[in-house]
């Protein structure tokens, strides 16, 4: 899964008609702001998510219904809300058929996410589910062992990357130098040993080159 550090994935609502037209428009949608957030592994099951949701609002609730998308994450996971006014119309999980023309969303739903439910409110009702991103925190990526072993390492230089993210560039140039430092320190190591420090440092980024664009493929 293609990750991005230092992203801040702040919970976001949009309001719209439920209409069979609105659902490309809504799944596009997903698809930018869980990218732009880093979470490429969960945007074809979240795009599914929000099919199904938003299509159980239509055919239940009924076409025109005032209806609200919210996405956010709840812990480590990605959480879909589609919230409408239909009280008294509950998605249900049904045993449907591989040849049922209907009845098969919710286990949709089900077979793809971590855990979904149903809130009933005053004036309306609230679809949620949440879909596991492998994060290890919110504001965390999922960068590889290779983030996480410079993480701890670079809590030892006396920064913690990941808190240091969420206050904003100063604080991420702070730990850009840390990083920098690490380097600097590792190309002298090397250097001390007899090594070719320059050679070591061509190899280094050589191998992130390609490593980046593996990484790229994978995520498309």
């Amino acid at each position: 899964m293609d990750c991005i550090a230092g992203v801040s994935r702040k919970p976001w609502s949009l309001p719209f008609t439920a209409e069979p037209q609105e659902v490309a428009a809504l799944r596009r949608i997903v698809r930018l702001h869980l990218g732009l957030w880093g979470l490429h592994g969960v945007i074809d099951a979240a795009q599914l998510c929000v099919s199904e949701l938003v299509s159980n609002v239509i055919n239940h609730v009924g076409t025109g219904t005032p209806t609200t998308l919210v996405v956010s994450m709840s812990g480590n996971r990605v959480r879909i809300e589609v919230r409408d006014t239909g009280t008294r119309a509950l998605p249900t999980l049904l045993d449907a058929t591989l040849d049922a023309e209907s009845g098969r969303g919710m286990a949709l739903v089900s077979a793809v996410t971590d855990r979904w439910g149903v809130q009933l409110q005053a004036d309306h009702k609230v679809t949620w589910c949440e879909l596991s991103t492998g994060l290890p925190s919110a504001e965390g990526h999922c960068g590889g062992a290779r983030v996480s072993r410079v993480e701890t390492l670079l809590s030892a230089y006396g920064c913690a990357p990941e808190g240091l993210s969420l206050a904003g560039a100063g604080a991420l140039a702070v730990v850009e130098e840390a990083a920098i430092d690490v380097v600097v320190d590792v190309l002298h190591w090397l250097r001390a040993h007899g090594r070719d420090a320059d050679e070591a440092l061509d190899r280094a980024q050589t191998r992130f080159e390609v490593e980046a664009e593996e990484a790229e493929v994978l995520a498309t």
